[in-house]
């Protein structure tokens, strides 16, 4: 374990330099060390923590942290945390964050991603594409999840799971109904797939950074194997990545809440699948398959991005008692499509509409005369008793009409 880069009094030798703490419980793990020497290079003197030997404290107005027992005093974190200790890892992220210091992922984004339910649903509502899924709770129901899906064979999984461990490949509904009752009399939650024949044996991994794809691979598996993870000895191969693909992995780490991501990607005939987002992606294949340096790109994103902290803004204002962020989503009010936000508030209910989400960005700010589209998202933000009450007077304003999906909307919706 490398020496804390504080002194006693909590100061840091090089005052002038980023104090750079990277959680990881190994230390000489080919990720770890190569960030650390690259953070080296850039005249950082990196700390590594084991996630496992903090100390939080909660008090009456305040909150403290401690490591091996002695305090914590770190601009940024880079957070290497491993799934078998995420329950505890996440906690004392939680706990940083809330100590206003950087984090290159939140604890809120490396939940999202390691559920891999919780994370299809994210990917889904965003329009990110996905393979088929369906969560089945009871063996009853596996015919019906294969037909959803697609039909045989299928790929069956564990929610949690990590390095293509608890994923199966089934060809019937014998084999595959025998699988899920075992996985679910262990008490796994379970999911089934589809399955994409062309992407058979092989993904691509893109490793985001910020908001953009560093460096990317193709994987394939040795033999009859279709995981194609390079732990389980794949071939790993340098791939150039399309344009729709580093959209795909972009937008899929962005959504999860993740700035630093290995995005796992199928080849399907209608363009890229999001199959999986992981928020502590290994370094030591992608490096070496194409040749970048991933490690210097992390350290320079975070020296770059310290300095600003991104904001949940419904918890800060819910900081004041009773405000906060509402929005509306104008497809469950259909008699809102096509009219203008100026006359969707009277001057006496002016509600502050900060953004607008459509077609996957967002309007900030958006203008009075913009009309409003099925698919469209109101942000808004304020007193939320005065929001609710407002929002539904001005729906009330409207007046009700039978409403037609536009063709162009609807294969859309």
């Amino acid at each position: 374990m490398e020496g804390n880069a504080t002194n006693h009094d909590g100061e840091n030798p090089r005052n002038s330099a980023l104090r750079l703490a990277i959680l990881s419980r190994g230390p000489r793990l080919y990720s770890t060390r190569r960030l650390a020497e690259e953070a080296r290079k850039r005249g950082l003197d990196p700390y590594i923590a084991d996630p496992m030997k903090f100390s939080l404290f909660v008090a009456d107005g305040r909150i403290d942290i401690l490591h091996n027992g002695e305090p914590f005093n770190y601009d940024a974190v880079i957070p290497r945390i491993g799934h078998s200790i995420t329950k505890h890892g996440v906690a004392v992220l939680r706990h940083l964050e809330q100590l206003g210091i950087w984090t290159a992922n939140t604890g809120a984004g490396i939940l999202q991603s390691r559920d891999k339910l919780h994370a299809s649903q994210i990917l889904a509502r965003n329009r990110i594409p996905v393979p088929r899924t369906t969560y089945v709770r009871d063996i009853i129901d596996v015919e019906t999840a294969v037909d959803f899906v697609g039909g045989l064979p299928v790929v069956i999984k564990v929610t949690q799971g990590t390095q293509g461990q608890g994923v199966f490949l089934r060809h019937t509904i014998r084999e595959a109904r025998n699988l899920v009752q075992g996985l679910l009399l262990t008490g796994r939650a379970v999911l089934i797939q589809e399955y994409i024949a062309e992407s058979h044996g092989k993904d691509i991994r893109a490793l985001v950074v910020g908001d953009r794809v560093v460096a990317s691979m193709r994987r394939k598996a040795r033999g009859r194997e279709f995981r194609s993870n390079y732990h389980l000895n794949g071939t790993v191969e340098k791939v150039d990545l399309p344009p729709e693909f580093e959209e795909a992995a972009c937008r899929a780490a962005r959504v999860l809440g993740l700035h630093i991501a290995g995005v796992d990607l199928l080849e399907a005939r209608n363009g890229p699948l999001v199959l999986e987002v992981n928020s502590s992606p290994g370094l030591e294949g992608i490096e070496k398959a194409s040749g970048v340096n991933v490690a210097g790109e992390i350290i320079d994103y975070v020296t770059s991005e310290t300095a600003f902290s991104e904001v949940d803004l419904d918890q800060l204002l819910r900081t004041v008692p009773g405000s906060g962020v509402l929005s509306l989503q104008i497809k469950n009010h259909p008699q809102l499509v096509g009219q203008p936000l100026a006359d969707l508030f009277n001057s006496s209910s002016r509600i502050p509409v900060f953004a607008l989400s459509r077609d996957n960005s967002l309007l900030w700010n958006p203008s009075d005369d913009i009309q409003l589209r099925y698919e469209d998202v109101l942000i808004c933000y304020g007193e939320l008793t005065e929001l609710r009450n407002s929002l539904r007077q001005a729906m009330l304003d409207v007046p009700q009409k039978a409403f037609t999906l536009p063709d162009s909307e609807e294969t859309n919706a």
